[in-house]
């Protein structure tokens, strides 16, 4: 397949994602493609471990291939991006589970399905050019591929504010928040990657020091604003606060849409209520994606930045002002629907 490169190297199984000129975009098929490379080296003792990369100096995985999803959602078939995301959410738990040690280099983009490829791993790797973020509240999703159970288990409220604003990590703020483990000037790794070729022994990885992040400083200010019952909360301590911070965090949730930031906060405080698990957390981002053509912003989200491009789009409870009927709904168990992982 000429989007993604799946070989045995020395003692790793090697996946690289070969699509730089879309930003290294995961369709579908490289998902069932990584699967199934997956699935294969489990049992084959040649393969001590997985290293995951990509071509390009720009991203890693800015994220899904969303052509189909829109494509297929616009003509009322809502079963096409159902049967992708369980499929996608398969992956990432099989990802996070994984027996064997999988390492990933992520640099430039890592956003939605590149974090669900990416993040899961045991060893994550960023570079000085990292910028990891979950957007998805942008085009009427949820930040889902696993990615609400790194929200639940981030310092503090951070989950929810980088769930709702898509704010951008650079590594020092990415490692702090639970999206990455180590730091690695990216001018190493290929020399870092040939020698766990060569070994198949992850403690040829030596992490540096990155440049310092502002998350830490900011950490306090997130949690007075975002420990709020849910988005209304938020909005009412941000419009109440004169500062530098409460203003930008206001234009940066304008942008989002209401019903998937009022659902994603009330995600993330339902995985740290139960205990955060991944099963727990997949189940419930696909309780949303399940419904998000049909019943959420998703279609529209997908016109107003990817198709239209006029970057207006008409969300649904514009304002903040999401009932919480609405939330239950989109978060309602699926029964014989719900995702198999």
């Amino acid at each position: 397949m000429s989007d993604i490169d799946i070989r045995i190297t020395g003692r790793a199984g090697r996946i690289t994602l070969t699509r730089p000129q879309a930003l290294n975009a995961m369709t579908y098929d490289m998902c069932l493609a990584i699967e199934a490379a997956l699935d294969d080296w489990a049992g084959n003792d040649a393969v001590a471990l997985v290293v995951i990369d990509a071509e390009g100096e720009r991203a890693f995985c800015s994220g899904g291939d969303i052509a189909e999803l829109y494509e297929t959602g616009t003509r009322g078939d809502y079963a096409y991006g159902r049967r992708f995301w369980a499929d996608e959410y398969r992956l990432n738990n099989k990802i996070f589970g994984y027996d064997k040690p999988v390492v990933s280099f992520l640099q430039g983009f890592t956003m939605g399905g590149g974090v669900g490829i990416g993040c899961h791993g045991s060893h994550r790797v960023v570079g000085e050019s990292s910028q990891i973020a979950m957007p998805e509240c942008g085009i009427g999703l949820v930040p889902d591929v696993g990615g609400t159970l790194i929200l639940a288990r981030a310092p503090g409220r951070l989950g929810e504010y980088l769930g709702t604003t898509a704010t951008r990590l650079g590594p020092d703020d990415a490692i702090f928040a639970g999206f990455a483990d180590v730091f690695l000037p990216e001018a190493s790794w290929p020399e870092v990657i040939a020698k766990l070729e060569n070994t198949g022994d992850p403690a040829e990885i030596k992490g540096g020091t990155p440049p310092p992040g502002s998350l830490r400083d900011q950490l306090a200010e997130i949690d007075r604003h975002f420990s709020g019952a849910d988005l209304e909360a938020v909005l009412d301590s941000l419009q109440t606060a004169d500062t530098g911070f409460a203003k930008d965090t206001l234009k940066k949730l304008s942008r989002v849409s209401p019903l998937s930031a009022a659902c994603t906060i009330e995600i993330i405080h339902r995985l740290r209520d139960t205990g955060p698990t991944m099963a727990n957390a997949l189940d419930l981002e696909y309780r949303f994606t399940y419904r998000a053509m049909e019943d959420g912003d998703f279609l529209e989200g997908i016109r107003a930045a990817i198709i239209d491009k006029d970057r207006n789009p008409r969300w649904q409870h514009a304002g903040g002002q999401v009932p919480p009927a609405a939330i239950s709904h989109m978060l309602q168990p699926l029964g014989a629907d719900a995702v198999k992982l």
